[in-house]
């Protein structure tokens, strides 16, 4: 994956990393009861939120031959069609979508880091006009990067700089902007899935975080976003493999996405699920997310399970996911996900 960097604007990130550090150390023994606890107030109505990626640089760092090649594999260029996109928001209103969750990666020309962009990506100002339409269609915007290291790949050539100084003045950088940019969104989801070696196994270059150092980074993370006024969102699987660390260290504040795309709901059987009650049990707002990924009825009956399961004061609502690019030959994935979140509402 050829990427080049100004050096002057790499040297003036790393010259601009002294605070950042600081910010870093504070947080680096932190315990989740010293984070901060106000939450915002909740949502009037239940969430119904859809995702979608700008660009798919977010599961191999190269056009790996043993990848799925049509999902995944690094491009330098959007994979994402403006038809498709534009012919979705009206349907996402009429089954009741009332957010939008965009991944942004590198499909935004940001003005603190332009030098990660695709060649293609997005302007801010078109970024910014993308936003109002979707607040004019009833569609709450809320903005997304992943900093796992699983899926950091659109941070070019800072994904091989993790937990260094330069690093961490990039991500508060990007944080930043994009807080401002959205206006100061409700919720900022940090990712933070599936960072393993497992989850690396094509990679051409492999980096995980573990032990205290996932917990530093993390808590670096949160502290951005509730510096700009906005409340951490992450996925949860971490809960899957370290439940009592998870439960010791995770904030009240960060709100959980749990994930689970099978069809089969036994807590006995799968752990994603009893990490649902797990989480419910322990006190943690949640926004359960389901897919059409594998099956057409996942995301019904993650509704239904949740439902009948989970305490309504903190059932946030659910997201949708299809994990797929904005792609004409991906149309109809996209279209069933919506009429799924429609039926399941019902």
């Amino acid at each position: 994956m050829p990427r080049t960097i100004d050096r002057r604007k790499f040297l003036k990130t790393g010259a601009a990393a002294a605070a950042a550090a600081m910010s870093v150390n504070q947080y680096s023994h932190a315990r989740a009861d010293t984070l901060p606890a106000t939450q915002p107030a909740k949502p009037q109505a239940l969430i119904w939120a859809y995702l979608v990626h700008l660009t798919d640089n977010m599961w191999c760092d190269w056009d790996s031959p043993d990848w799925d090649a049509n999902h995944g594999a690094y491009r330098p260029t959007m994979q994402f069609d403006d038809k498709v996109w534009n012919d979705l928001l009206q349907p996402m209103t009429r089954a009741g979508i009332n957010m939008v969750l965009i991944d942004l990666g590198d499909g935004v020309k940001y003005q603190s880091h332009p030098e990660i962009a695709v060649k293609d990506a997005w302007s801010v100002e078109r970024l910014k006009t993308e936003l109002a339409r979707l607040r004019k269609l009833g569609l709450e915007p809320i903005p997304k990067l992943n900093f796992s290291t699983t899926h950091d790949t659109w941070l070019g050539p800072y994904a091989r700089c993790v937990s260094t100084d330069t690093y961490y003045a990039v991500c508060r950088e990007l944080i930043a902007e994009i807080i401002d940019i959205f206006d100061k969104p409700r919720f900022f989801h940090l990712g933070m899935d599936e960072e393993t070696a497992a989850h690396q196994r094509h990679y051409q270059y492999v980096v995980l975080r573990q032990f205290d150092l996932w917990w530093k980074d993390f808590y670096f993370y949160v502290e951005q976003v509730t510096k700009g006024g906005c409340r951490p969102w992450i996925w949860s699987d971490y809960v899957w493999e370290h439940p009592e660390e998870f439960f010791r260290k995770m904030p009240k504040i960060v709100l959980q996405s749990n994930w689970y795309y099978g069809q089969e709901f036994d807590p006995n059987k799968k752990r994603a699920i009893k990490a649902y009650l797990d989480l419910d049990q322990h006190g943690y707002d949640q926004i359960p997310t389901g897919s059409n990924w594998t099956n057409s009825l996942n995301f019904g009956l993650t509704v239904k399970h949740c439902q009948s399961h989970l305490n309504r004061q903190r059932l946030i609502g659910f997201l949708q996911t299809v994990w797929m690019p904005m792609l004409e030959t991906h149309r109809r994935r996209f279209l069933e996900a919506i009429q799924q979140v429609r039926t399941a509402r019902l």
